[in-house]
């Protein structure tokens, strides 16, 4: 029963706390977890890496959003950018990571993959932007491959965004701002037939600081009914997205030095997007004293359609308009079992877990375009990929101050590719297998040790897979390696010895077989080399006052190609130092706020790193007044201090209209200026 306790609350990384109570005298005991309303709850004892944690909901509502994927934000050290319109979806930066869109962190949404491999636009694409923040409940995040649970895409990390099956009381909300920014949202839940039912509707429009307006529009819609309890309980869960926006690429910088653009313009007016999504989602959870089951189904059905330039007339004198396209069904099923056991005084939970996924496009491609007409296919596909992860874990309290957690995990992946290049047609299977483990020691003094290591991976796109011919060189190219494997390990610590204080640091470093991706922009596979990326990270989170958190973390990171070449080892767009700082203020009388500071240091833009893009260092600042218990006005400044920086930085060659050949040159996308917006919220 102990270890079944143990699993109900948190669970392998609860062991030593539900066996504390019986811990001889004298000797190390394990902590019981503090609860922080408003935090982290990062406490001794829940976790089994100094670099995992999970983010309340108390704290998500208090924080303001520029975007709904800035939600990844709350997971230390994690930068979002934008460098597009707000349909697409983010950058997103981490460990030394520039992860594009997603590759490399994999991001769940209630159990769904938001990742989407073979896609259109990019290999592991993560739109997050149907997310509704008001409705997740926490967000449980790793980061290093160090659990069996995390299979692709997560070498750099993982986060787990759950939502709510019942909300405390119904939200009505509105807010405005400039540039025509209006969101509304309506949600709430009700106890209907034995279970409880919940909705949210929401719909958006913003124009953006764009030369050009965005003319962004976003509609969302959450139904799930759930029923049961704590210990046994289902829901059913259905999803749907649809958005609209213009897009203002990056922009080339002699272009703004010549005033042929401003700094909000655009070379090509005509580049925007559409993308639709939509999901139904069964989950059911049992436990017992013996273990836990949990089984989770999901069917996915997404489309894209994204024009985008971003050389301008470099391969076509009527432009280079290109077109990315797909249309997605993904199907997949989710299961494990945990068993609890206690042999020759050791308590122990084992947990067997299997994951099918399967997605079909039909097509994918890249085709040129004009205007957003379409005039000419570079390569259109339809593609199935199916993939297969079966894992194993055991977590074994051995003495009150040391704790194992050894797992493994194995893969197989199927590639089937039809493509409109005969030559790049064709089947393809690959497997891997990845162990892990990780030593948890205390706590003494209020303090715990971490020794992790792990072995994971990354899939390529199966485009790639079964390349043999470029898509606009006609090159011959060997196929891509379908499964790069990925080392990692990190040494932590993890304290509360001071009161009110959770304080973390890891040591951490990851190797990557090779950092080899399909390009969606070109419709082929870009080469590239192994990697070495080591980091320190730092986390404090204080809570000084009833009234009063502060949060601080910082992070440095090294990343390097490995082996020496002579256009240099810098991996472009990796970032070296981010920052992120933060004071929330709760409930003083009426008044709230919160005041947020992110820095984003400088990144070489090429491998010898003789360009480099600048920092940016951006602040946003919320005020809240509740008027009475159910009315709240927030207040929140974009921006504070309308800073002139960079979302993203790239260099590469463009050519402009009346330039006699391409010119190498730097291309920005402009952070948005100082924006306010203003939001009434209502409960019911």
């Amino acid at each position: 029963m102990r270890a079944a306790t143990a699993l109900a609350l948190h669970g392998a990384a609860g062991i030593a706390a539900a066996a504390a109570p019986e811990a001889p005298s004298g000797e190390a005991v394990a902590l019981a977890p503090i609860s922080i309303t408003g935090h982290y709850d990062n406490a001794v004892g829940t976790s089994d890496a100094a670099s995992a944690g999970v983010v309340r909901s108390e704290l998500l509502k208090n924080r303001p959003a520029l975007r709904p994927g800035e939600v990844l934000e709350f997971v230390p050290g994690v930068i979002v950018t934008q460098h597009s319109g707000d349909g697409k979806a983010n950058q997103y930066f981490l460990r030394g990571f520039n992860l594009d869109h997603g590759t490399d962190f994999a991001t769940f949404v209630d159990g769904l993959p938001v990742n989407m491999p073979t896609h259109a636009h990019g290999h592991g694409y993560t739109d997050l932007n149907w997310l509704i923040p008001e409705l997740v409940a926490r967000i449980r995040y790793r980061k290093g491959p160090y659990a069996a649970e995390d299979g692709d895409f997560s070498s750099a990390g993982s986060a787990r965004i759950e939502l709510f099956d019942a909300l405390p009381r119904g939200i009505a909300s509105v807010t405005l701002g400039q540039d025509r920014f209006a969101r509304s949202l309506v949600a709430n839940s009700a106890p209907v037939g034995g279970g409880e039912l919940l909705y949210a509707l929401e719909a958006a429009h913003n124009d953006g600081p764009w030369e050009r307006p965005e003319n962004f529009r976003r509609f969302n819609g959450v139904l799930r009914y759930s029923s049961g309890s704590a210990d046994a309980r289902w829901s059913l869960t259905a999803m749907g997205y649809s958005a609209r926006w213009n897009s203002t690429d990056q922009i080339p910088q002699r272009a703004v030095d010549a005033g042929l653009v401003g700094r909000y313009g655009a070379v090509d007016p005509s580049d925007g997007g559409r993308t639709e999504r939509a999901s139904l989602s069964f989950e059911n959870l049992q436990r017992s004293a013996t273990g836990e089951f949990r089984l989770q189904t999901y069917a996915i059905r997404s489309r894209l359609d994204l024009f985008s330039n971003f050389t301008y007339f470099l391969e076509r004198p009527e432009g280079d308009q290109f077109e990315q396209a797909e249309r997605r069904t993904t199907l997949g099923l989710t299961t494990s079992r945990s068993w609890n056991a206690r042999l020759g005084g050791v308590d122990m939970v084992h947990t067997l877990g299997l994951q099918v996924r399967h997605d079909r496009l039909d097509p994918v491609g890249l085709y040129t375009s004009v205007a957003r007409q379409r005039t000419g296919i570079t390569q259109e596909s339809e593609a199935e990929q199916t993939s297969v992860g079966i894992h194993g874990e055991s977590a074994l309290q051995w003495t009150p101050w040391l704790r194992s957690v050894a797992g493994l995990r194995a893969d197989r992946y199927h590639f089937d590719v039809a493509s409109s290049i005969v030559e790049n047609s064709g089947k393809r299977s690959a497997g891997i297998g990845s162990p892990k483990l990780s030593l948890i020691l205390g706590p003494w003094a209020r303090t715990e040790v971490f020794v992790n290591y792990g072995q994971g991976f990354h899939s390529n796109d199966a485009r790639g897979a079964t390349a043999r011919r470029m898509a606009k060189s006609d090159e011959a190219v060997e196929p891509a390696t379908p499964l790069v494997r990925s080392k990692g390990a990190e040494l932590g610590v993890r304290s509360e010895i001071v009161p009110g204080l959770q304080a973390s640091l890891a040591l951490w470093q990851l190797r990557l077989g090779s950092e080899l991706l399909f390009v969606g922009d070109a419709g082929e596979t870009e080469a590239s080399r192994p990697s070495r990326r080591r980091g320190v990270e730092l986390g404090l989170h204080y809570r000084a006052t009833e009234w009063l958190l502060l949060d601080a973390d910082l992070a440095a990171s090294r990343a390097r190609f490995t082996g020496d070449e002579p256009e240099g080892n810098h991996i472009p767009g990796s970032i070296d130092k981010v920052a992120s700082l933060g004071v929330t203020v709760l409930d003083r009388g009426p008044w709230s706020g919160q005041f947020q500071l992110r820095y984003l240091g400088p990144r070489p833009l090429v491998e010898d790193a003789s360009k480099r893009s600048k920092a940016t260092t951006l602040a946003y600042l919320r005020v809240g007044y509740r008027f009475n218990p159910k009315v709240r006005l927030d207040v929140d400044v974009f921006n504070l201090f309308d800073r002139k920086a960079s979302d993203i930085d790239y260099c590469y060659e463009s050519r402009l209209a009346g330039e006699a050949a391409g010119v190498p040159d730097r291309h920005s996308h402009p952070v948005e200026p100082r924006r306010v917006r203003v939001t009434l919220n209502a409960a019911f």
